[in-house]
């Protein structure tokens, strides 16, 4: 962090002082209005421009001079908004040619911060599990399955292969049914086609798309049918996910079962099911290296959606190269 020169220039501190007894801003925002004041005039200094005579170009240079030290586009925004605060007073002083007797004056024409914006924020990467940590979860539901074989733990198996499986949104995954409504009055939002192992889902917009289902989430989904049709309720829905009831399940249900499923694995992150989608888009794409397809089986309307898994992809890579090369990490001979 720069240091606050010990002088500020006398304009800044007009500035503060007004906002103190004026404006009777608290003592924090002060604080933060002198540090981000403060850092102007430093900029300025080691590029020996006076305040007063500031350029927007000179103030679009020292953004990207906060930039690449690593400072938050959150805080260039604040110390922009304090800099064109201070301009802004400024030239509202010269409008009412308030010049005192030994006071100083700025002549600004125009306030040179105007139109100078943050960098924008980077999109956080989607949090996706390692190839190894989604098996895991997997093998744990379908070995809980095996050992218990109860309704919910052969429910929660299938529902976790399929979301893996199949890249589905939560909202895609509970409208499924067991089979494709022919009554108009009742069309299905969803459906599983077991013939041809896809699953045809209603995405966002109202469009729809069928996704491939690997053979092991087809064997989880088929012993899950099994298990549906022993329920004597299960004629009262069409929903292929159902509870004990017959009732289609709800959102709550499936992440608080797999919340806990991810626990019992001993993952060390909190699980959900969109992160079951980040981590199918992730390994599809590392595998595949075809982005277009995995844009289609996500149903993403835009390719630049699903080319935040490309950063995913690299992340891995370079996580690997860390682990693996000799020469990866400073200091290595």
């Amino acid at each position: 962090m720069s240091q606050v020169p010990a002088d500020l220039h006398p304009l800044v501190q007009d500035y503060l002082q007004e906002l103190h007894v004026l404006r009777q801003l608290s003592p924090h925002t002060l604080k933060a209005y002198r540090m981000d004041l403060g850092e102007l005039q430093t900029l300025a200094t080691d590029d020996a421009v006076e305040l007063l005579k500031v350029t927007n170009a000179h103030v679009r240079r020292w953004a990207g001079r906060l930039h690449s030290k690593g400072k938050s586009s959150r805080t260039i925004a604040r110390a922009l908004s304090a800099w064109r605060g201070w301009y802004d007073w400024l030239t509202e002083k010269d409008a009412r040619r308030d010049a005192q007797a030994g006071k100083m004056t700025a002549n600004l024409v125009a306030n040179p911060v105007d139109d100078v914006k943050a960098p924008k924020r980077l999109k956080s990467l989607p949090k996706a599990l390692s190839v190894e940590q989604a098996l895991s979860l997997v093998n744990q539901a379908i070995k809980e399955a095996e050992e218990k074989k109860d309704l919910e733990t052969v429910r929660d198996a299938a529902i976790i292969d399929l979301l893996y499986s199949s890249g589905l949104r939560l909202s895609e995954l509970l409208g499924v049914d067991v089979m494709q409504s022919k009554d108009r009055q009742h069309e299905s939002a969803g459906w599983l086609d077991w013939d041809a192992a896809e699953v045809t889902v209603l995405g966002k917009g109202g469009k729809r798309r069928s996704v491939p289902i690997g053979g092991p989430a087809m064997q989880s989904l088929k012993v899950w049918r099994a298990a549906r049709d022993l329920l004597e309720q299960a004629n009262v829905s069409m929903a292929l996910f159902i509870s004990a009831t017959g009732a289609r399940l709800s959102p709550r249900t499936v992440q608080a079962r797999l919340r806990t499923l991810a626990m019992r694995a001993g993952l060390p992150t909190h699980v959900h099911p969109h992160m079951m989608r980040h981590s199918f888009a992730s390994h599809v794409l590392q595998s595949s290296q075809d982005l277009r397809a995995v844009q289609e089986m996500l149903g993403h309307a835009s390719i630049a959606s699903t080319q935040i898994y490309t950063s995913l992809d690299f992340q891995h890579l370079a996580q690997a190269y860390d682990k693996a090369h000799p020469r990866a990490k400073a200091g290595k001979a």
